[in-house]
């Protein structure tokens, strides 16, 4: 019976490796030109995002090479909720790949299980429209520094998401999210 266990277990493990397609981020990333504050235009969802609108993502330099990350959102009848966080490039990723960890109990407790993978999989030359993913697909913002997108640049974010395999069809419009009133 222990021996079962221990199969099942194993086969349980090993049936969530492996099963990522690669996923293919731009080649470069300025990290002072994609710093400043970026808003959100939509996302999969999240239970950390939950009730939220009106979601913006300030970047700033570290004088260590990190990125200070601040994280802001409106729920409903509640004060703004912010996280600050602490990303850190992976090394040969062109700077377009970010490891990200917030700072909470967990994190101090457990700081690489809580590190998140943030790879910029589309960014614009102008560094005014950004699309942010991870490898298991779970995970998806389009971002953009002003609070609102024309339809056909949005609509060409998503269709770059779709043909990297992400579930577009469950994105959620910051617009769509704000309470009517």
């Amino acid at each position: 019976m222990r021996q079962f266990f221990l199969v099942v277990t194993v086969l349980l493990l090993l049936g969530g490796c492996g099963d990522e397609q690669p996923l293919a981020t731009v080649n470069q990333v300025d990290l002072q030109r994609y710093s400043g504050t970026w808003h959100e235009i939509a996302r999969l969802p999240q239970w950390f995002q939950r009730g939220c609108y009106n979601s913006t993502a300030t970047y700033s330099l570290n004088d260590d090479g990190t990125v200070k990350v601040i994280n802001r959102c409106q729920r409903q009848g509640e004060d703004n909720s912010q996280a600050e966080g602490t990303a850190r490039v992976v090394p040969g990723s062109g700077n377009a790949k970010l490891k990200v960890r917030f700072d909470n109990w967990i994190s101090r407790l457990i700081p690489t299980i809580t590190e998140g993978n943030y790879w910029i999989i589309a960014l614009d030359r102008d560094y005014r429209t950004v699309v942010i993913g991870e490898p298991s697909r779970e995970y998806l913002w389009i971002l953009a520094r002003d609070r609102e997108l024309p339809e056909d640049q949005y609509q060409a974010l998503v269709e770059v998401a779709r043909s990297k395999g992400f579930p577009v069809d469950e994105l959620q419009r910051n617009r769509n999210l704000r309470p009517q009133g």
